[in-house]
């Protein structure tokens, strides 16, 4: 018995593929006055001198920062509001939801989804103009205390952990008591990697991109036309051109007829006929043609 295999999902990463600015600077710092260089400074030494992962280093210090006022995980998703996009967004959700398939392929039921998967604070995320057009959120997470305040990292999402999320999205997975080393065919897989596009901004994507490419799955780094360094644009093309990790490269413009905006609706349609294609050939080979007089 197989699954109908008819959802199309896009999977983003958040910072500086989503939004230009990294979410702590935009929605935390300026609330709770904590000073962004003597911050990333402090994370920095934390890696370096004592040999922590980055996503840990991060939350330690926010932690640190955060102490006095110690908020609730339910005032840092209000705090949320407070995050900005690149242009086109959140628009492009709404109008990939009302104009982007054709009508043969919503007669298949043929859907796309969007997931965020980010090393940033889901909490945020969620609180964000995007939440309501996003499936599933996979972000680090705080546990809190009997008051709801934050006290530990529950959840640290890395650049290397994030393929996890991947698999739990083409198994189905979804919730954290699911045990995605679980084995599952792949005709009971509800999101095949094929049916899959990742979009990212840099190194820190690249086994996300590696796992898309070995799998038949499509990817896009993407960078910022306004970094006037030109250091994000540098990432993407190294990735493309010398590393060889993705095969497409866009500017982060998500507006209808931009180039990344045109990449996004080229592939998804080519994945929704490839999967009425699919369905035409099974019924094909399922069916036995009555005998001729």
């Amino acid at each position: 018995m197989s699954v109908p295999q008819n959802t199309i999902a896009i999977i983003y990463d958040y910072d500086q593929t989503l939004s230009p600015f990294y979410m702590q600077e935009e929605a935390l710092f300026p609330v709770f006055g904590i000073n962004a260089a003597h911050f990333w400074q402090r994370c920095g030494d934390l890696v370096q001198k004592q040999g922590f992962d980055s996503e840990l280093a991060y939350m330690k210090v926010l932690l640190d920062c955060l102490e006095i006022d110690r908020p609730t995980n339910a005032y840092l998703r209000e705090l949320g509001a407070r995050l900005t996009f690149y242009k086109g967004l959140p628009e492009m959700f709404d109008e990939f939801q009302k104009t982007l398939l054709s009508p043969e392929h919503v007669a298949h039921g043929i859907t796309v989804e969007h997931y965020i998967v980010s090393s940033g604070l889901k909490t945020l995320i969620e609180g964000s103009r995007l939440a309501p057009y996003v499936r599933k959120i996979f972000g680090c997470e705080y546990a809190v205390d009997e008051r709801d305040r934050i006290t530990f990292p529950k959840r640290v999402i890395s650049h290397t952990q994030k393929t996890q999320f991947l698999f739990r999205i083409n198994k189905g997975m979804l919730e954290m008591d699911q045990d995605v080393n679980d084995h599952m065919d792949n005709d009971l897989r509800p999101v095949p990697f094929q049916n899959m596009i990742y979009v990212g901004d840099g190194p820190t994507d690249v086994p996300c991109f590696t796992l898309m490419r070995r799998n038949g799955g499509q990817a896009i780094a993407v960078y910022n036309p306004d970094d006037a360094t030109r250091v994000s644009f540098k990432k993407c093309y190294q990735l493309s051109t010398h590393a060889d990790r993705v095969k497409n490269i866009a500017p982060s413009d998500f507006r209808s007829g931009s180039h990344l905006r045109l990449l996004l609706e080229e592939m998804v349609v080519e994945i929704g006929n490839k999967i009425v294609q699919r369905r035409r050939d099974d019924m094909e080979a399922g069916t036995v043609k009555a005998p001729k007089h």
